[in-house]
C-alpha cells in the first residue's frame, strides 16, 4: 500500500487520503511513504521512503504501553505510569537548536543565541540522513493529532517516532483528533524524532554536537535526531505557534492556566520558565484547570494550546501537589524517575539521576478540567520568579508600566536538570517568560501583553517562588503553602483591594498583610538577618536587570519603571 505524505500548507491543501475511506486509526499499515505531487510557493515536498516499516498509527495509550515494555524502552511504575528512561539527555538541548534561514521568514526571526540558522542544504541533508535512519526500522509510529483548543486556530500535527513510548507522550501532550478526523487527515506540520541517530561529523552540517533539533518554518517540519528527551517535541511545536498565532491576531503564551469553579469570568494565567510553579499552582482543586503551560489569548479569550501536562516531579509529594500526584497513572509516562527495584514505587526525592525528572498526562486526568481548554479573558496575570537571590518580594502588584518591563525582561532563576549542564539555579533573563520559544523578536510579545492587559483591564502581579532569608545556598526556598496564600489572595480580590506600601529599590507594590501569612515575610529585606549583605545582593541584582533591559528598545516610561539601581 502506498500513501502520499506530504508537507502540507494551512493556506493551500490537498487531501491525500481522499480516494480512501478506511478509517486509519489503532492498527497496523505498512506503508511507502512517497514523494507528494503536492506543490506550493511556501511548503516543498520532501521523499520518505519506509518500504519496509510498519507503520503503528494512532495506537491506543494501552498498546503503546504493551509495546513499550515489549521492546524495553520502559517499565510500569506502581502506579501504573510508563517509567522511561531518557539516557544522557535528561533536558531539552538550546545550543543544539537550529531553524532553517530562509528569504520567506529571515526578516521577522530575532536571529542569535536562541534563533540560530542552518542553511536549507544542510537542513535538507539531515533530514534525508533521519529518514534513512528510519528507512532501517522495522517499526514506526505515527500520532495525528492537533494543537490548539479553539478550532478557529488549531494546527495538525503528525509525529513519526521510532520509539513507542515517544508516540504516547504525543498522544497525552497534543489534542487527540476524533475518528472522523483522522480519515481525511493532512497534517499542517510535521515532526520527525529518529531518536537514535547520531551525526558523527557534526560540524561538516553546521552542528554543535550529535545531537540536533533542527525546524523549517518554511516546509512546516521538525527533525530530531541524537536525543531521547521527550520535550523537544513538545517544544517545537509551541515554537511554531509562536511564530503563526501572531498573525491570527492572537497572543502565544508561556504560562499556565485555570479559572474559579463558581465564576467562568475568573480566568488567571501563570507565566514562569520551567520550574517557577506555573503547573503546580494551576492545578488547583478549587479552579479547573484549563492548561497547565502554553496557550493563546485572542480577541475571545484564552485557549489551550495542547491537550496534557508535563509537569515536574521533583520533591513530589500527595500532600503538597494532590492533584498532579494523583495523575500519575496507567496512560501517563514518568521520565526519569528512579523507582524501587522490588516494589516499583516510585521515589520523587531522588534527583540522583536529573533535577528534571518529568511526567506527562492528558488534562482529563486532572478532576474537572475545562475540556476544550478555553476559557474568557482573564482577571489576574501572574508573573513567576524563581529569584535565587531571595531580594525579590513574595508578592507585588505591577503597574501597567512595570508589567511591560517584567514581562520584557522575564526574570528568574534557570533551574537544574531543565537544560543540559545546569545543576544549580543560575539567574536567568528570558524574554516574555518563554525565549528559547519565541522566533520573532521579543518586543512583538510584549506588545501583545500590552494590548490584551489594556483591553480587558486585567491585574498583573509578580509572584516570586525562589528564596527568602538569603539567596540560593544561604536562604531557603518559599513554602508551598505561602505561595498557594498569596495566589488565593489574588484571585479573590483580596489583594486587588488591600493596602501597598512601596519597596525602595525595585519600586514594586508589596501588599501589608496577607492571609495565612506571618507580615515579616512580605517585605524581603525583614527576612534577611544581614541587612547590609540584602542591600548589596538586592543592589546586584538591580544592575543585572539595567544591563539587560538595555538589550531592548523601550519606551521611557516603561524603562524607568524598572530598578533606581
Amino acid at each position: 500500500m502506498v500513501l502520499s505524505y506530504p508537507i502540507a500548507n494551512p493556506l493551500v491543501r490537498k487531501s491525500f487520503f481522499a480516494d480512501r475511506r478506511q478509517e486509519f486509526t489503532g492498527y497496523d499499515l505498512r506503508i511507502n511513504l512517497t514523494r507528494s505531487a503536492m506543490t506550493t510557493a511556501t511548503a516543498s515536498t520532501t521523499i520518505f521512503e519506509f518500504p519496509n516499516a510498519t507503520i503503528h498509527r494512532n495506537l491506543p495509550a494501552a498498546r503503546l504501553i504493551e509495546i513499550a515494555i515489549q521492546r524495553g524502552e520502559g517499565v510500569l511504575a506502581s502506579n501504573g505510569a510508563l517509567n522511561v528512561d531518557t539516557g544522557k539527555h535528561t533536558g531539552r538541548s538550546p545550543k543544539d537548536k537550529f531553524l532553517e534561514d530562509t528569504p520567506t521568514i529571515h526578516n521577522n526571526i530575532d536571529w542569535g543565541k536562541v534563533n540560530v540558522g542552518i542553511t536549507p542544504e544542510n537542513f535538507t541533508k539531515l533530514e534525508q540522513m533521519a529518514v534513512k535512519h528510519l528507512a532501517t526500522r522495522e517499526d514506526l509510529f505515527r500520532f495525528d493529532g492537533l494543537a490548539g483548543a479553539d478550532p478557529s486556530y488549531q494546527l495538525r500535527v503528525s509525529v513519526v517516532t521510532e520509539k513507542a513510548w515517544h508516540n504516547l507522550f504525543a498522544k497525552t501532550l497534543f489534542i487527540n483528533a476524533d475518528v472522523s478526523e483522522l480519515a481525511n487527515f493532512e497534517p499542517d506540520w510535521q515532526i520527525i524524532n529518529a531518536c537514535e541517530m547520531r551525526v558523527d561529523n557534526f560540524t561538516d552540517y553546521g552542528l554543535n554536537t550529535p545531537c540536533g533539533i533542527i525546524q523549517s518554518l518554511t516546509q512546516r517540519k521538525v527533525i530530531i535526531f541524537g536525543t531521547h528527551y521527550a520535550g523537544e517535541i513538545k517544544k517545537s511545536i509551541f515554537y511554531a505557534m509562536n511564530y503563526d498565532l501572531p498573525e491570527m491576531n492572537v497572543f502565544p503564551m508561556h504560562c499556565s492556566a485555570n479559572v474559579a469553579s463558581d465564576d467562568p469570568s475568573n480566568v488567571a494565567l501563570f507565566f514562569g520558565l520551567s520550574g517557577t510553579g506555573k503547573t503546580t499552582l494551576s492545578a488547583d482543586p478549587n479552579r479547573p484547570l484549563i492548561g497547565d503551560d502554553e496557550h493563546g489569548w485572542s480577541d475571545k479569550g484564552v485557549f489551550n494550546i495542547e491537550g496534557g501536562c508535563y509537569a515536574k516531579c521533583i520533591k513530589l509529594s500527595h500532600e503538597g501537589e494532590p492533584q498532579i500526584w494523583d495523575a500519575i497513572r496507567f496512560g501517563s509516562v514518568l521520565e526519569n524517575v528512579i523507582l524501587d527495584p522490588v516494589t516499583r514505587v516510585p521515589d520523587y526525592d531522588d534527583g540522583s539521576k536529573t533535577e528534571n525528572t518529568r511526567v506527562t498526562y492528558p488534562v482529563s486526568y486532572i478532576p474537572g478540567a475545562v475540556v476544550p481548554s478555553m476559557g474568557t479573558h482573564p482577571k489576574n496575570v501572574v508573573f513567576l520568579a524563581a529569584d535565587a537571590f531571595g531580594v525579590l518580594p513574595p508578592v507585588s502588584k505591577l503597574s501597567s508600566e512595570q508589567a511591560m518591563y517584567y514581562f520584557v525582561n522575564g526574570y528568574t532563576s534557570k533551574l537544574a536538570g531543565t537544560e543540559a549542564g545546569v545543576t544549580e539555579p543560575q539567574p536567568n533573563f528570558s524574554p516574555c517568560f518563554g525565549g528559547p520559544f519565541l522566533p520573532r523578536p521579543p518586543m512583538v510579545y510584549a506588545e501583545w501583553l500590552a494590548k490584551r492587559v489594556k483591553e480587558q483591564d486585567a491585574d498583573v502581579w509578580l509572584l516570586n517562588t525562589g528564596w527568602t532569608g538569603g539567596p540560593y545556598g544561604v536562604g531557603e526556598r518559599f513554602k508551598l503553602k505561602y505561595t498557594r496564600a498569596f495566589v488565593t489572595a489574588i484571585l479573590d480580590g483580596t489583594l486587588r483591594g488591600g493596602s501597598f506600601e512601596t519597596e525602595e529599590l525595585f519600586g514594586l507594590s508589596i501588599p501589608t498583610e496577607v492571609p495565612g501569612v506571618p507580615r515579616d515575610v512580605l517585605n524581603p529585606r525583614n527576612t534577611w538577618a544581614d541587612k547590609d549583605a540584602y542591600d548589596k545582593k538586592a543592589s546586584q541584582l538591580a544592575q543585572l536587570f539595567r544591563e539587560n533591559d538595555a538589550r531592548y528598545e523601550i519606551s521611557a516610561e516603561v524603562r524607568a519603571a524598572g530598578p533606581k539601581g
